[in-house]
């Protein structure tokens, strides 16, 4: 099964992601792990991402989609793949299309992770952080025992700056943005499932495999 997994940050996708690849086994490729193994392994196209790379520019389409197009040759993506933060763009979806029809396959879901944008806010918004051991709490769902201070080793927590309420509502506003259009191109082609991402773990996790049969 070749699935393509969205969401927006807070929508539980990593979590979500990683039980796919148990029940499916198959890998769960992100475009962020294969350009650090390119950079560290020093191919071709790997280094040519480190240049942009280091100068905190964006790696042009032509280098992911080449990235992608090695990855997905692999021999354990010949029963499948979920692709994790590929596309972002429609321009990337329709280079990913000519892709997949030169290897003669084939997508069969996108689904699309759904988050009231307020959940989404509360989510990240209420995450603090220990300084010293980087242990995560959440304020409403996870607090610490004693406010402000690590249940594991006492060290202080913190609120980190991507999870400011100002940012992440930054943060959803790029993302829906930039994927309206992409579900619609994919809704398109009638591959779309939408899958509401509220609930417990296992509920949603529940959702997604009833939407691809799985």
């Amino acid at each position: 099964m070749r699935l393509i997994l969205l969401g927006p940050p807070g929508a539980g996708k990593g979590t979500q992601a990683k039980l796919l690849v148990e029940r499916l086994q198959i890998p769960q490729i992100s475009t962020g792990d294969m350009l650090r193994a390119a950079v560290k392994d020093g191919t071709p196209l790997g280094r040519e991402a480190k240049q942009y790379m280091d100068r905190g520019s964006l790696v042009p389409d032509e280098i992911i989609i080449g990235l992608v197009r090695e990855r997905l040759q692999r021999a354990d993506c010949t029963r499948g793949y979920i692709l994790d933060g590929f596309p972002r763009t429609v321009t990337q979806a329709e280079a990913l299309g000519k892709t997949l029809e030169a290897l003669h396959a084939s997508l069969d879901h996108v689904v699309s992770l759904e988050v009231p944008t307020e959940d989404l806010v509360l989510r990240i918004a209420g995450r603090r952080t220990c300084r010293n051991c980087g242990a995560m709490y959440h304020v409403r769902f996870s607090p610490c025992k004693v406010e402000g201070r690590c249940d594991a080793c006492g060290g202080p927590t913190y609120q980190r700056e991507d999870d400011r309420e100002e940012t992440v509502r930054r943060r959803l506003a790029v993302y829906a943005d930039q994927t309206a259009p992409l579900i619609s191109f994919y809704e398109a082609r009638g591959l779309v499932r939408r899958v509401p991402g509220t609930g417990e773990i296992p509920e949603i996790f529940h959702r997604i495999t009833a939407a691809l049969g799985a």
